[in-house]
């Protein structure tokens, strides 16, 4: 114990005896890790994106003009039964209507020319979102499979060319994301491992001395111990302070550009803060433990 406390003591008074050294390890490390929460972030939009885009995709049934409220009400639950709808809206004449002059308000031509019919010329119709969007496909067949006098159509047309789009999207974000996931995680600790051994290296001849001194092993590695887990904490505790500004100032943006969709990384962040920053700072802890480890012992061979 009394060991463990010297050896404690002595990287404190390490730290702070070399501190402009110990402030650009701890920021080499802060940028490290930044970088890869900048990729993480750019794969998390893409992501969220995607997702977004999917819980927008539904198909829809259209009602012939004089179909009754019993046959609408019939197939409706019918439609509600189908495996894999997650739900069903029903849409009438007049909110078909309503929504249609919202959309062409600005178009002079279209309202003059609804105006000249003089009757609602719209149908009803149900709006059917898919639970799961990967059992997309099989949705649609059982919905080109239902039959009902009440149906004048069905809008497929254009689902599976939005089907093709999403999943090469999908599958290329992922996969170029990963790729350079790990590109950037491989170079920032490679460039946290080189700025421990620099900072290894100024006590080269302390190292020495202990072990010429006769200093045990755990005397002489444990202080580099502490430093390294105090340089990893500090370096994840700047990254997760210094990362909630730039997303709440990011996040508006977002919410612009994405309007209408659920795309709200900062709430991703703080749900997950301690699996995020928690795995960031082992990963770290890790990096600065086995440079220390290499570095110490390739000094302490005297």
């Amino acid at each position: 114990m009394i060991s463990l406390i010297r050896a404690l003591k002595f990287s404190f008074q390490d730290i702070f005896r070399n501190v402009w050294l110990s402030i650009v390890t701890v920021t080499i490390l802060a940028l490290a890790l930044f970088s890869m929460n900048a990729l993480f972030t750019v794969k998390l939009i893409s992501e969220n994106a995607v997702e977004a885009v999917k819980e927008r995709i539904n198909v829809s049934l259209y009602f012939k003009p004089d179909a009754s409220d019993a046959q609408i009400l019939e197939t409706q639950k019918r439609v509600e039964d189908l495996a894999g709808v997650k739900e069903v809206k029903f849409i009438s004449k007049a909110e078909a209507l309503e929504n249609f002059r919202n959309k062409n308000q600005n178009n002079s031509e279209i309202l003059n020319a609804l105006k000249e019919i003089g009757k609602n010329p719209l149908s009803p119709s149900l709006i059917i979102t898919p639970a799961d969007f990967n059992n997309f496909q099989a949705l649609i067949t059982s919905l080109k499979a239902l039959e009902s006098e009440a149906l004048e159509s069905r809008d497929f047309s254009d689902n599976s060319v939005i089907l093709e789009k999403i999943n090469q999207i999908t599958y290329k974000v992922n996969e170029i994301g990963l790729i350079l996931i790990a590109i950037f995680i491989l170079i920032g600790l490679l460039v946290a491992y080189n700025a421990i051994r620099v900072a290894i290296y100024t006590h080269r001849q302390e190292i020495e001395i202990m072990r010429l001194v006769g200093a045990s092993n755990f005397f002489i590695y444990m202080p580099y111990v502490f430093s390294a887990f105090f340089y990893a904490l500090v370096a994840t505790l700047i990254m997760a302070v210094s990362l909630f500004p730039l997303l709440s100032i990011l996040q508006p943006y977002l919410e612009v550009f994405f309007t209408g969709y659920n795309v709200n990384i900062t709430s991703f962040y703080a749900d997950n803060a301690w699996a995020v920053f928690g795995v960031q700072f082992a990963s770290i802890f890790v990096v600065t433990l086995i440079a220390t480890w290499l570095a110490v012992r390739k000094y302490a061979r005297v």
